[in-house]
């Protein structure tokens, strides 16, 4: 009897110890694959989903609230000229191949990211550096060209994140970073797995464990999530179930917002797209909230320029291209452009494909026809962004505060306004807040005026977790799935 009870104990506490152990682990769903895991080479937003604040850190980083806070720089100092950031690093931080991470390797990463063959997607956040200097191992001294009141801002991208020399050659598909969690495997087509990096110089996570798991099919990730082969799906893509998780107490829903513009994109020098009176035509054929209620069952607010909500410096622009395919006809018709046939790339996010369907319908009924390409991301990534083949295509720019992007002529929508490019420049030398908000107004109503896109909505961040999980982003600043701050409750 007595052994028998002293076994039943032993089976109690391998079962109790099992259970809590599994408590540090967790399972992250997302719809799209990164191409590489390397963020300063990369556009895919998936890269950041990943590696962000995770496997990587910058001398800044965005907090859950959209905040700038230090992050490998404890303190920074600006000269009064506003040319000079002298940036003070953490003592004690290694990258995860056990090199230390000092001076030297910022002077790298931003010379590398600013450099004339640099593949960094976001190379205009580094454009105003004139040079990088190591004043000792833990000071590095960034001189601008011109006062830029975004610097800080702009290093907290995942585009500017510190990379080590010593591994940069193999970072794609074995990324080396500072952060909280060390890369263990990539099975390509399934998954990532994450660990915790037990030497980190910072807090140390709750988890010891990541799986980012790849489920693009809406269906699937609904059948995922209820067999609990997934724990958490912070932007899941199928929305018409969530009233299904809302009522079910294992689960929590979790909405909030993004910076993602979702736009119908276009060429714009791609044929008849070059003409304005036809980029408005297509504007006014379109109706923002059937688009919201049939691909995102709501989940959206219509927006008329490529511009945040929730920033205070928007401006709400939806009557410059309100629903009137009258007017659309009639703009048509002024440019000669009766049957025109036009090429629609949509990659794999259910607010493209979905979304897609709905628009190339409104085209229709204005007389546009569409050709509609389902792309995997890869192929988007080769085809739209870097080959600018393409007439049109819905993406969601998740990026923050990125309007700058319209200064960029040879960007993949292919606008070039100089008269844009000047408020730009003004907007990098205002430190005002009043003043930086009204250069921001003009940029948003310009690019509406110019119809560069047809402005669509503002991705709503539609997020299902077990109800046992904390810590995770209600909003999303930037493209990240942090993990730094997760941890299960009991």
């Amino acid at each position: 009897m007595f052994n028998r009870l002293k076994m039943t104990v032993a089976a109690l506490a391998l079962t109790a110890g099992t259970a809590f152990a599994a408590q540090d682990s967790i399972t992250i769903g997302m719809v799209l694959e990164p191409p590489n895991l390397d963020p300063t080479a990369g556009a895919a937003a998936a890269i950041d989903e990943v590696v962000y604040a995770n496997v990587f850190e910058g001398l800044t980083r965005f907090g859950p609230d959209g905040s700038v806070n230090p992050a490998l720089a404890e303190s920074w100092d600006i000269s009064d000229d506003g040319l000079t950031y002298t940036f003070h690093l953490h003592d004690g931080v290694k990258f995860h191949d056990g090199t230390d991470m000092n001076a030297d390797d910022v002077v790298f990463s931003l010379n590398r990211a600013r450099a004339e063959d640099s593949t960094n997607a976001q190379k205009a956040l580094f454009a105003g550096i004139e040079s990088v200097t190591a004043v000792d191992p833990l000071t590095v001294e960034v001189k601008l060209s011109a006062p830029n009141g975004s610097f800080p801002f702009n290093m907290a991208w995942g585009d500017a994140v510190i990379v080590g020399e010593e591994s940069i050659a193999d970072e794609a598909t074995n990324p080396v970073g500072t952060g909280p969690f060390k890369f263990a495997n990539w099975v390509q087509g399934d998954r990532v797995e994450l660990v915790r990096n037990d030497a980190y110089w910072g807090d140390a996570p709750a988890l010891a464990t990541a799986t980012f798991k790849f489920i693009s099919d809406p269906n699937a990730a609904f059948a995922a999530m209820m067999a609990g082969d997934v724990d958490a799906f912070p932007n899941f893509p199928a929305p018409e179930t969530l009233e299904q998780f809302k009522s079910d107490p294992r689960f929590k829903v979790i909405i909030g917002s993004t910076e993602g513009e979702t736009i119908l994109s276009t060429n714009n020098k791609s044929g008849a797209l070059a003409d304005v009176r036809v980029r408005e035509a297509i504007a006014h054929a379109i109706n923002r909230q059937e688009i919201i209620d049939g691909a995102m069952f709501g989940y959206g607010t219509p927006i008329g320029t490529h511009f945040a909500p929730h920033n205070p410096a928007y401006v709400d622009l939806t009557g410059l291209s309100a629903y009137d395919p009258e007017l659309s006809r009639k703009l048509l018709a002024e440019a000669g452009q009766e049957g025109l046939k036009l090429r629609l790339m949509l990659p794999p996010p259910t607010y493209a494909r979905r979304g897609g369907e709905i628009i190339a319908s409104q085209l229709r009924a204005v007389g546009i026809e569409t050709e509609i390409s389902n792309l995997e991301w890869a192929q988007w990534i080769e085809q739209v962004f870097k080959g600018k083949d393409f007439d049109l295509t819905i993406v969601s720019h998740t990026e923050p505060a990125d309007i700058n992007i319209y200064a960029r002529p040879d960007y993949y929508f292919q606008y070039d306004s100089p008269e844009f490019r000047a408020l730009m420049d003004q907007l990098n030398l205002a430190t005002n807040p009043a003043k930086r908000a009204a250069i921001q107004g003009a940029a948003e109503m310009l690019i509406a005026k110019d119809y560069v896109n047809g402005y669509l909505f503002q991705l709503a961040k539609t997020g299902v977790a077990n109800a046992k999980i904390q810590g995770l982003w209600e909003n999303s600043p930037t493209q990240a799935n942090d993990l730094t701050g997760v941890s299960w409750t009991d």
